[in-house]
């Protein structure tokens, strides 16, 4: 006989974790898909995919999902989370690496009434129409409260074993990974930075601004970032931040450092005005160590020239101005 095979979609949070469970107490052979785009990895679906000893594929979307992202069909949630269209996506995505891999069928995690907005019925169905493969969609911890599918009706799956978990509470869930072990699930919320409302306004604002490449979305995730009319402005806020515009930074940005005193790193993406880079050293002067008030030296490096420069420290109410 044919061996069952089946793609699920794997988070890392609990509910994708389970789903794989229970698909795999039909003894159908399970291959997780974990998606990465500048806003969310693979990193906690890898660890996962990794105790519960399945194989993982990591398929990376940017270019498609920023796409979608400037405008969704179904528009926003809370912040720029566009939630319905991107989990639409995910499913196009993984039915396209179904069809490849000559697997049976998809499934996620997914529980009805569980999120308001994105996992109730309507939304639910909505997802799995615009993926292009409804009829191979099955959500196993609420298969038996949804329309049958596909594998359901062709007998790949046991119906009878599928679950019926509907609403927010999640005593169910907690059961189950008590009785399988399952005790090393992360937190379902905090996985995509479009939910975060800081970031999210910062990508907003450069969105807004005209030409921009996943380099500049990257860069939102450190620092304090200042808006000028046509330029970007980032400080480093520590040592961590510092590094990250550090192994970001490009040949035709500008870059700021204190020469005598610890401090943060500025950065200016694309080399930025005159004006912008003056500002710069008055931003980089300011969250130095130096002497209050006093000028400093600053190390200036762009377009691959190093120059010395002189910076006095910007007043906090014109930062603040600035402030995305």
């Amino acid at each position: 006989m044919k061996k069952i095979k089946a793609l699920g979609l794997l988070s890392g949070g609990l509910d994708s974790i389970l789903a794989v469970k229970v698909i795999q107490q039909q003894s159908i052979e399970v291959t997780g898909i974990s998606f990465e785009t500048p806003f969310f990895g693979p990193e906690r679906a890898r660890m996962a995919a990794d105790k519960i000893g399945i194989p993982l594929i990591v398929f990376d979307i940017t270019e498609v999902h920023l796409q979608m992202l400037k405008n969704p069909r179904y528009g926003y949630g809370k912040n720029m989370n566009p939630c319905i269209d991107c989990h639409a996506l995910m499913l196009n995505c993984a039915g396209e690496r179904m069809q490849e891999l000559g697997a049976d069928f998809l499934f996620t995690g997914e529980v009805l009434g569980q999120r308001p907005m994105s996992q109730n019925r309507n939304s639910l169905h909505i997802v799995a129409k615009n993926s292009g493969f409804e009829q191979y969609i099955l959500r196993p911890l609420s298969a038996r409260l949804l329309p049958e599918t596909l594998p359901e009706m062709e007998g790949k799956v046991d119906r009878d074993m599928l679950l019926d978990i509907n609403g927010r509470g999640r005593k169910r869930q907690m059961e189950m990974a008590q009785n399988w072990g399952i005790d090393f699930y992360v937190n379902p919320a905090g996985g995509c930075l479009l939910t975060d409302p800081g970031f999210s306004h910062r990508l907003k604002d450069l969105f807004s601004k005209g030409p921009y490449d996943v380099r500049d979305i990257r860069l939102l995730k450190s620092g304090r970032h200042f808006r000028t009319d046509a330029d970007k402005i980032i400080a480093g806020r520590n040592r961590e931040d510092n590094a990250a515009l550090k192994s970001l930074a490009r040949q035709d940005d500008t870059l700021i450092t204190a020469c005598d005193f610890p401090g943060t790193l500025v950065l200016v993406p694309h080399g930025g005005s005159e004006e912008a880079v003056r500002l710069a050293a008055s931003v980089c002067a300011r969250y130095s160590d130096g002497p209050a008030g006093t000028e400093i030296k600053l190390k200036c490096i762009s377009q691959g020239r190093e120059t010395i420069v002189t910076a006095r420290p910007c007043e906090q109410a014109e930062l603040e101005k600035l402030l995305v």
